[in-house]
């Protein structure tokens, strides 16, 4: 029987490409010089999409796919996914999730720790002698038994709360509704306010066009200058404009960020900033985290050509 055809959108770890290629015709649609040519060479035959979340698969490119079935996601996000174009067709989307929560998690924190003691800039003050001829390196903000708020308490939102715990932090969180497994935290419903209450704001809400800069100009300002945004969950939940303007101002104190408009590249403005971290989408970035992502997109695969319910459906 003729391995079935599945369109790789972005490149995967080479562990994961060795283990699809036993399994299945793999066109790389990474490679291709014209990549509508390859797609419309190949069009007729491809029954699978593997993607990466923030690649996604668009509604021109499902189109493009009379014979597609499913489109498997190598993420948590599956928002660059055209869900109504696939819901249409009936096409399956599946995605990734749990087994990079955790990951995803630490570097949130780790990020706010690394930003608000100043580690990047302390290491750079021992190693051009800053130290030895200059003194004692500048104060910077503690980050135990301090607020923290946790925007969007799903999987990820729940984690980060649970580290902060361990930092005697007085921890509120805002979700759709009140959750069962919030116990020990205050429920804020409105962004605004609950950025008012936070000293360190975490965005770990899943995307969507509802989500979409639901951390507006307002929750930025109420952020304040003593705050600091954290972001390891979608860059479209943040206004961009109004955080690099707040950013270059004043208005708010520090950012650390893990995702960006346009990414990789990303606006210029935040590379001329003192007082934001970047970091390069890397917050599942673990050799461990890597191997179940790709285990999990080629079970969901494998599950859909035996007929088998799918492990991780999102539609």
């Amino acid at each position: 029987m003729a391995k079935p055809d599945i369109l790789l959108v972005g490149p995967y770890p080479e562990w994961d490409l060795v283990e699809l290629e036993a399994q299945y015709n793999v066109l790389k649609l990474y490679e291709a010089e014209d990549r509508d040519t390859f797609v419309q060479d190949h069009a007729g035959g491809i029954r699978a999409i593997a993607t990466r979340g923030e690649l996604g698969a668009s509604a021109d490119l499902i189109a493009q796919l009379p014979k597609l079935e499913i489109v498997s996601v190598y993420g948590v996000g599956y928002d660059a996914v055209n869900l109504d174009a696939c819901r249409a067709r009936s096409i399956r989307v599946t995605n990734t999730p749990d087994v990079l929560t955790n990951d995803v998690a630490d570097l949130g924190v780790a990020m706010m720790l690394v930003q608000s003691r100043g580690m990047i800039g302390a290491e750079t003050w021992v190693k051009d002698g800053s130290w030895g001829t200059k003194g004692l390196y500048p104060l910077k903000r503690r980050v135990w038994g301090r607020k923290a708020g946790v925007l969007g308490l799903g999987r990820i939102g729940f984690e980060v709360a649970k580290r902060l715990k361990g930092f005697d932090m007085d921890i509120a969180y805002s979700d759709v509704a009140e959750k069962p497994y919030g116990e020990g935290m205050t429920f804020i419903p409105d962004p605004v306010e609950l950025a008012r209450r936070s000293d360190f704001l975490f965005v770990t809400l899943a995307a969507s066009t509802v989500t979409r800069h639901i951390v507006s100009r307002q929750v930025i300002e109420a952020l304040g200058p003593e705050g600091m945004l954290i972001n390891i969950s979608r860059a479209s939940n943040i206004d961009e404009e109004a955080l690099l303007e707040a950013l270059e101002s004043g208005a708010l104190r520090s950012a650390a960020l893990d995702v960006f408009e346009a990414e990789p590249k990303l606006n210029p403005r935040f590379l001329k900033l003192d007082n934001v971290l970047v970091q390069p989408h890397h917050a599942s970035g673990t050799i461990e985290t890597r191997k179940a992502m790709g285990k999990l997109v080629r079970d969901n695969l494998a599950a859909h050509f035996a007929g088998v319910a799918l492990p991780t459906p999102v539609i």
